[in-house]
């Protein structure tokens, strides 16, 4: 797709990636000059952080949180879910511009750049529990392009629309369902002193995607464990 640059299934925003320190995993989160977005004050959850993604030359270009119960990579083989949980994605909303070098041009971002990363990382965390580690590549390669193709073709079939709020405001959302869990994305207008918006993904399971709401987290170390 146009709008999103494509990047490894295992680069994507999923608990495998997480920083090995929660300090280390914050310095990230205060490098980024757009506001994170998380679950509102009506979950109560406990809340983590996961992973930032970063350009070459330093710049955060996307992030995600997590809430509720922390999956684990390989699902129970007896079937019973465990897990609830939700991971917010934000992606700061970017036209087409030079990257940092000046030696090449980033793609600009959209709401498919954030299904993208949450089709993606959704599959990360959960995977068949029938598959061994040789087949694991295969099939998370073919789920990621279908993925992929998914979030290109957001008017599709596959997609129906969710009204959730947004630091209070009725916002839509693309929501989509999967034998894994559900993904959905959408766009918030323009926020603080940047008065840019962002691209927010989410996905998760066990828990309703109907009854979230998402807000800007205005102090995102309240994500680290005490």
């Amino acid at each position: 797709m146009e709008t999103t640059r494509r990047v490894g299934a295992h680069g994507a925003a999923g608990t495998a990636d997480r920083l090995p320190g929660a300090g280390r995993a914050v310095d990230g989160y205060l490098r980024a000059t757009f506001p994170w977005y998380g679950l509102d004050d009506a979950f109560t959850g406990p809340r983590w952080l996961m992973q930032v993604g970063m350009a070459a030359d330093g710049i955060v270009q996307h992030g995600s949180t997590g809430h509720g119960e922390e999956p684990s990579i390989r699902p129970d083989p007896s079937g019973t879910e465990k897990e609830r949980f939700a991971a917010v994605v934000t992606v700061p909303a970017s036209p087409v511009r030079r990257s940092g070098d000046g030696k090449g041009v980033l793609d600009a971002t959209t709401v498919s750049s954030a299904a993208w990363l949450a089709g993606s990382a959704l599959l990360v965390s959960t995977w068949p529990a029938q598959l061994d580690h040789t087949l694991r590549d295969d099939w998370l390669d073919q789920q990621t392009e279908t993925a992929f193709e998914l979030a290109d073709d957001l008017n599709g079939s596959a997609w129906s629309v969710l009204s959730l709020p947004v630091d209070g405001v009725p916002t839509p959302f693309h929501y989509r369902e999967s034998e894994f869990g559900w993904v959905l994305a959408g766009s918030t207008g323009p926020t603080g002193p940047a008065e840019r918006g962002v691209h927010l993904g989410a996905y998760g399971r066990g828990m309703s995607a109907y009854g979230l709401g998402f807000s800007v987290i205005e102090d995102i170390t309240t994500y680290v464990p005490e």
